[in-house]
């Protein structure tokens, strides 16, 4: 197929074992999250986490290869790419819309089981101006060096958007401690009731999403330094930045939602 790619714009694929390898790594995980919770093992679970890790590694560097030094990624392949970037985030804001869904429907008219109160009588939310709020600064804060490091880039300043990216990927590991430290304080499980459960599920996947855009944001910085990105070519970082702005959208109405509203 690569022989007939001149004669198109397009990307005819080759074969590549990333996608089985990926769907088995997931399939690993959630089996062994499944063992984890009712055996308290944890080797499933580990071995499903690497065999994912060395999926994305392998694949990223396919990726780049093909964008970079194959030149592969035309401007009709960078347009179907960015149609699917766009199309992947409303499949996430779909799926987070499910979680505020079960969480207004439970906290607008909360049933007879859990005492006609929100939040449930015995549970002690979270004051919102302590760690929710500087989470909430910190991930606005990620934002706009994230921008920085996207202008940069455009502008063609590498030191100024390595230095920026960097930030913004401390800023988000910085937040992930915090929210591992506000779980761990936690007075509350997720088995307290459907505002435990509606709680962390939220959050959680919130911050997991925290993790895949800081991995996302890693790998953009390393192919920042090794000058894979010019003013012009760039969308590997472009995808990166509009999935951080999501993250960050979706925590301003967690803050608001259900640690301040709910709360």
């Amino acid at each position: 197929m690569s022989l007939t790619h001149g004669f198109h714009p397009y990307h005819l694929v080759n074969e590549s074992p990333w996608p089985l390898t990926g769907s088995i790594s997931a399939m690993m995980l959630t089996t062994g999250l499944v063992k984890w919770f009712h055996e308290a093992s944890m080797s499933l679970l580990i071995m499903g986490l690497i065999s994912t890790v060395l999926t994305m590694i392998q694949w990223w560097r396919d990726v780049t290869r093909e964008a970079t030094y194959q030149g592969l990624h035309t401007s009709v392949v960078s347009k179907g790419l960015r149609w699917g970037m766009i199309l992947f985030i409303v499949s996430e804001v779909l799926f987070f819309f499910s979680f505020f869904w079960a969480f207004f429907h439970s906290s607008l008219s909360p049933t007879v089981e859990i005492g006609t109160s929100w939040p449930p009588a015995g549970i002690q939310p979270f004051n919102p101006f302590q760690i929710p709020l500087l989470n909430t600064t910190i991930l606005i804060s990620s934002g706009a060096t994230v921008t920085w490091a996207h202008h940069s880039i455009t502008e063609s300043k590498h030191s100024e958007a390595i230095q920026s990216l960097f930030l913004t990927i401390l800023l988000g590991l910085y937040f992930t401690a915090l929210q591992a430290l506000e779980y761990f304080e936690a007075s509350f499980t997720i088995a307290d009731s459907v505002y435990g459960s509606t709680f962390f599920v939220a959050t959680g996947f919130h911050g997991l999403h925290v993790i895949i855009g800081t991995a996302f944001l890693a790998v953009c910085l390393y192919r920042l330094y090794m000058c894979h990105f010019s003013s012009s070519h760039h969308f590997g970082f472009e995808a990166a930045a509009w999935y951080w702005h999501f993250v960050d959208v979706v925590w301003l109405f967690l803050y608001i939602c259900v640690y301040w509203w709910g709360g």
